[in-house]
């Protein structure tokens, strides 16, 4: 059964529903939290920010404040409501860290999907033991990282591209990610056999950006990771999500996104078409 809408991001929608209501109440953070007797504008901003989960009698102090009317107020309890991160969710999605499961709340509620990696297989693409492999690789920046919970947690993620209603998923690897330095020759070809059969997937297309291609007129690949999410309910704002070494950044202004989503497509163009990328990751899966 797919899981509710993702409340990572119904946050960040609230969010911004609440900072728009406060500007239009002519209303300054201090004001409000004066009002409402919060000791300071932190939590506040964290609310306009999508960075908490919101307490629900919170937002029903907010929305009286902003005096909003009946039919606004029910909607936007609604999106608070599933803001809230309830049980079901941490249930559905099983033992993981917190970034991995901000990745999952937001596959799990995403239409569709788009991946860009320069330098590895993408956490949705990867076998149990390549992705083992990786874990265990982090445990070098985080050594509390537990290998066993986090590949568990990293391959539960992958049901989102079988389900009922899988989003429309998208990958472009650069040729480096093809490179198996560091894995041992079994575990490459296990890898690059299991993207083979998953291009055969109607809602999976994996694509191959070669060395040198040039991308918007540069040779000069992206460097950095990004993922870009969109939503069935198109109020919902559409995401991009940066991968760092110890942190993500998280991207949900119109003008940002419409950038990442602008050198998706400039990427698409200049990748391998579809069946010389089968062509290419059937000949790694065999060398």
């Amino acid at each position: 059964m797919p899981l509710p809408t993702s409340p990572v991001v119904r946050r960040a929608r609230l969010g911004a529903e609440l900072r728009q209501l406060r500007r239009q109440a002519t209303l300054t953070l201090e004001q409000v939290c004066e009002r409402l007797g919060w000791a300071s504008t932190s939590k506040l901003s964290r609310i306009e920010l999508g960075q908490s989960r919101p307490d629900l009698a919170d937002v029903f102090d907010l929305l009286d404040v902003y005096e909003v009317p009946t039919g606004q107020r029910e909607a936007l309890i609604v999106i608070a409501r599933d803001a809230a991160t309830n049980r079901s969710w941490w249930r559905a999605l099983g033992e993981m860290g917190e970034r991995q499961r901000t990745y999952a709340e937001l596959e799990a509620g995403a239409a569709t999907i788009f991946e860009y990696q320069p330098a590895t297989v993408p956490g949705l693409l990867q076998t149990r033991a390549y992705a083992r492999l990786r874990v265990t690789a982090g445990r070098l920046l985080d050594p509390e990282v537990d290998v066993d919970a986090d590949t568990r947690a990293r391959t539960a993620r992958q049901d989102v591209l079988h389900r009922m209603d899988a989003p429309r998923y998208t990958a472009v690897l650069a040729e480096a990610a093809l490179g198996c330095a560091g894995a041992p020759g079994h575990v490459w070809r296990e890898q690059a056999r299991h993207l083979v059969s998953l291009t055969r997937r109607p809602n999976v297309t994996i694509r191959v950006l070669p060395h040198g291609a040039p991308v918007a007129g540069s040779v000069i690949h992206p460097l950095t990771p990004f993922s870009c999410y969109a939503f069935p309910d198109p109020a919902d704002p559409r995401t991009v999500v940066l991968e760092t070494l110890t942190t993500d950044l998280r991207l949900t202004t119109e003008p940002d996104v419409r950038r990442y989503e602008q050198l998706a497509n400039w990427l698409l163009d200049a990748a391998l078409s579809g069946a010389d990328t089968v062509e290419l990751l059937s000949r790694h899966a065999e060398e």
